[in-house]
């Protein structure tokens, strides 16, 4: 498997085509409709918000998803199209229409993706436009452009991509993703379109991703919010003709949980307002869900995310948030770490030196561990610090 490279993202994968063009649903200069293309019919895999007032291109694409192939993805920012009544149902299909006309494929075959502002209708004839505009700037090279189309509120572009060596052959993923607020974990709380040139069936990618997404994208929290929007789609168009086999299907997956769990950091790195990470780690839990619901509670405290914030190693709230979160627990058997430096252990405070810890955490990357003594299960839940700069962003989104 070679290294990860953040330079090139779903172009990366023989067979792929994409774009990023301004159409004029965000101020000019902003570009906000991207197109990515495979040129040939491709295995498609889905993962989508579990919030009940999704979207009208969410209902859409799960339909796309469900067929199991798809030859393009179409999405455009600045723009929900959620909560627009049948308009919104009538303009996303539209969408994929546009597209499928262009590529002469039925438009069950094309993924349609918003993300932006709630209960504005699109305005389709700038999308149209914007739709015409792509194919004609459909390039094979550099994506930078169609990772830069599907921002909202994120500070920078996420890409990555790799080649993965398999016993059946290499093949190549490659992978953008958007999403800095309304981020929890309740599916995937972004955007991110996902390609590879590999051969792979639609139920085999549909078993890949679901575990990769809950291992990655579902384990990050910047506000506990779920968005309306959120999709993850996977294409595999087999244009490297290796066929993932049970003994690819290993290191396939591996490689493709590496452009995820970098796409989903990068994701609570660019959190609105945020100037800090913290992975947390719980350890030694009776079972998986246990592990797994206490590092999240600890993650979406608004308390740990302040402490965070402050640099400060207030190790209690870590063990607050510990006891309130529905998993009983015994804390006389844990263990605690701030960066490394054990501050609880046999239910009471260790002796450490606070000054050096609070020097340790003036980083931009913290590490809580906590050892439960329960069991053999552990999880990791990614966070970003809470800031007033959070506030001050979701305070004037629409105005």
């Amino acid at each position: 498997m070679t290294e990860l490279n953040t330079q090139l993202g779903v172009n990366f994968p023989r067979g792929f085509r994409s774009a990023g063009v301004y159409c004029g649903i965000k101020k000019p200069g902003l570009l906000d409709l991207a197109l990515i293309v495979s040129e040939r019919e491709a295995s498609v895999a889905g993962m989508f918000t579990t919030n009940y007032a999704c979207a009208a291109p969410v209902r859409w694409s799960r339909q796309v998803v469900a067929g199991g192939v798809a030859r393009a993805i179409v999405a455009n920012s600045g723009n929900a199209n959620c909560l627009t009544g049948e308009r919104g149902e009538r303009d996303a299909r539209r969408m994929a229409e546009l597209v499928a006309r262009r590529l002469g494929c039925p438009p069950i075959q094309v993924v349609v993706a918003s993300t932006g502002v709630i209960g504005v209708p699109l305005p389709m004839n700038a999308i149209e436009a914007g739709i015409s505009l792509a194919f004609e700037r459909l390039s094979d090279g550099d994506d930078r452009t169609t990772a830069d189309a599907i921002l909202t509120t994120d500070r920078a572009s996420k890409r990555a991509s790799l080649t993965v060596d398999t016993p059946a052959g290499a093949v190549r993923i490659g992978a953008i993703a958007k999403g800095a607020g309304m981020i929890a974990p309740k599916m995937a709380t972004m955007l991110a379109f996902i390609t590879t040139d590999a051969i792979i069936d639609p139920a085999a990618l549909q078993a890949c991703l679901t575990r990769v997404v809950d291992a990655t994208f579902n384990c990050i929290t910047v506000d506990g919010d779920t968005s309306t929007n959120d999709m993850v789609i996977a294409l595999a168009n087999g244009a490297s003709g290796v066929q993932i086999t049970d003994e690819a299907l290993q290191p396939f997956e591996q490689g493709l949980y590496r452009v995820c769990e970098y796409l989903a950091t990068r994701i609570v790195k660019d959190g609105e307002g945020a100037s800090r990470i913290f992975e947390v780690r719980v350890l030694g839990a009776a079972n998986a869900d246990a592990a797994r619901q206490i590092a999240r509670t600890i993650a979406e405290s608004q308390l740990v995310k302040t402490a965070i914030h402050g640099g400060d190693p207030n190790w209690g709230r870590v063990l607050a948030a510990t006891g309130r979160s529905g998993v009983p627990v015994d804390l006389n058997r844990a263990r605690l770490y701030l960066q490394g430096t054990l501050v609880f252990e046999n239910g009471c405070p260790t002796e450490y030196n606070e000054q050096a810890l609070v020097e340790e955490m003036q980083t931009d990357e913290i590490v809580l561990e906590l050892h439960l003594g329960e069991g053999d299960s552990a999880a990791r839940f990614w966070s970003s610090d809470l800031t007033a700069e959070y506030v001050q962003i979701n305070a004037h989104y629409r105005t």
